[in-house]
């Protein structure tokens, strides 16, 4: 106890306190330097004549590039795969918006039962629920097909939407509905002329978020995909383990193009959507 009659804190507790933040950081610094030593690995073997020996390959080429746009048939695998996020975005924001604002706006017995229904494709592993939905694709024939892809990757992409939009709605005064509705304007004109306008920036950060989760959506697309049917993920993954004699560097080069939308995907939604926002709603949603 000091001579104020304060308690001071322990040195030794502080001490263990400041080795373990270190070795923490340690260990983030240590992974994310090997993940940034793969992942510039990958990139310059795309672009490496021959690399048998050495830091570096012997010689540098754009070659390969067009190796894999022409053996992978990539124009054909981006255009289904911008078709595929496409279409998950307008549907999923067409049926996600409304029920967002149902259920930021009501509170109706067992709405947390709901909440936590519609978030479990969200938080769940894909594959725990992408096989018995496989099945069910395979039994109508919708398997193989573009619609069977769109709707598998719709299962998580609805709740999603749902999950980023409600704080955007419960952001916004009711007191501004109300307003429009003392002016004359119907449910549906509030929605339209008042509401949407003021969620735009909601709107667009969860349809770039769910092109991301589209694009880079495998276990779903993979499950149900066909020949004509296969985004660039899925792609990749056959190109990397199909049998076959591939070069490496065409693959890496599949792989640096997948690595890149992502990338830009990723950072054009992180300049909408606040991730925090998200954590909270997926705490309360789960809650008791």
């Amino acid at each position: 106890m000091s001579v104020t009659g304060v308690p001071l804190r322990p040195r030794g507790r502080s001490h263990l306190r400041g080795v373990l933040g270190v070795v923490v950081w340690a260990v983030v610094a240590f992974f994310l330097l090997n993940l940034a030593a793969l992942i510039l690995s990958v990139v310059v073997n795309s672009f490496g004549r021959n690399w048998f020996a050495g830091w570096l390959p012997q010689g540098f080429t754009t070659a390969w590039y067009t190796e894999a746009w022409r053996e992978f048939g990539l124009g054909q695998v981006l255009l289904v795969t911008v078709e595929v996020a496409l279409a998950v975005v307008v549907l999923a924001l067409l049926f996600g918006v409304p029920a967002a604002y149902a259920l930021a706006r009501r509170d109706f017995p067992g709405r947390r039962a709901v909440m936590l229904l519609l978030f479990l494709p969200v938080v769940l592993p894909p594959i725990t629920y992408g096989i018995p939905l496989a099945t069910v694709l395979y039994k109508f024939h919708l398997a193989g097909t573009m619609t069977g892809v769109i709707a598998a990757n719709l299962v998580p992409a609805l709740p999603f939407v749902i999950l980023v939009m409600t704080p955007f709605v419960e952001q916004i005064d009711t007191n501004v509905e109300a307003a429009a509705r003392m002016c004359g304007a119907g449910t549906r004109q509030v929605f339209t002329r008042v509401l949407v306008p003021l969620l735009v920036p909601g709107i667009l950060a969860a349809g770039i978020l769910v092109l991301v989760r589209t694009v880079a959506m495998f276990e779903l697309t993979f499950l149900v995909a066909g020949p004509d049917s296969q985004t660039l993920v899925v792609a990749l993954y056959s190109a990397a383990f199909t049998p076959g004699i591939r070069a490496a560097q065409a693959i890496d080069a599949m792989a640096v193009l997948y690595t890149a939308l992502s990338s830009v995907l990723l950072v054009l939604a992180l300049i909408f959507v606040n991730p925090t926002q998200i954590v909270a709603q997926v705490k309360e949603a789960t809650a008791e």
